[in-house]
């Protein structure tokens, strides 16, 4: 357990000196302030779809970071001593993967309140956005994680992450955005199932892709 602790907080404060963990949120406010331009100012049609709107700025936040999770570690050997001294791929991913999701999904669940703001959502739409936020940034995460593993190896993997990770996070945005549109609870059991199902098997999976990459 101080294992996983000493890995989680070395990744978290890694991500605060690069500075990765406000380029999402600052992407995201970033949407929310050119879609009522693309749109129009209709405050109606903002409040609309203002909340499918911020999901598909989460998902595509969620991308940002994902090309360094893994690079910079396996590139100075990191990865590599961490094996040699016994200490499992599923415990570097799960660490990884609590700090990838506390970097970016809760500086995004403070940004929300102004995005909802700027697209004139009301506090119930905003109330289900946020809860859905919270249980779907999880499944991103993972899925960032996993995607991160599975394309270390290759190279410009930039542009496979995206190609990879879109339609997967399909569901997961259906979902969350659903559950925005106050389409009943049905989505928000539905997106927390798939939350946790990705969060259960991307330590194992990743914990693979990484192995079979280092042999």
């Amino acid at each position: 357990m101080r294992l996983l602790a000493t890995l989680f907080v070395r990744d978290l404060a890694r991500s605060w000196r690069s500075g990765a963990l406000w380029l999402p949120v600052g992407f995201y406010l970033l949407v929310a302030m050119l879609f009522p331009f693309a749109v129009g100012p209709d405050p109606v049609l903002l409040a609309r779809t203002g909340g499918g709107m911020l999901w598909v700025a989460a998902l595509l936040a969620a991308l940002l970071p994902v090309d360094r999770l893994f690079a910079d570690d396996a590139r100075d050997g990191t990865l590599d001593q961490l094996a040699l001294r016994g200490i499992g791929e599923e415990s570097v991913v799960v660490a990884r993967l609590a700090a990838h999701w506390l970097g970016f999904a809760l500086p995004l669940l403070v940004a929300t309140l102004p995005a909802a703001a700027l697209l004139n959502l009301d506090g119930a739409t905003l109330a289900r956005l946020a809860i859905g936020l919270a249980i779907g940034t999880p499944a991103l995460a993972a899925l960032g994680v996993l995607v991160a593993a599975l394309t270390l190896s290759l190279r410009g993997a930039g542009g496979i992450v995206g190609l990879l990770l879109l339609p997967l996070a399909v569901p997961v945005l259906i979902f969350g955005a659903g559950y925005a549109a106050d389409a009943g609870g049905a989505p928000l059991k539905l997106l927390a199932a798939a939350s946790l199902f990705l969060v259960a098997i991307t330590p194992f999976a990743a914990a693979a892709a990484l192995r079979a990459g280092r042999s």
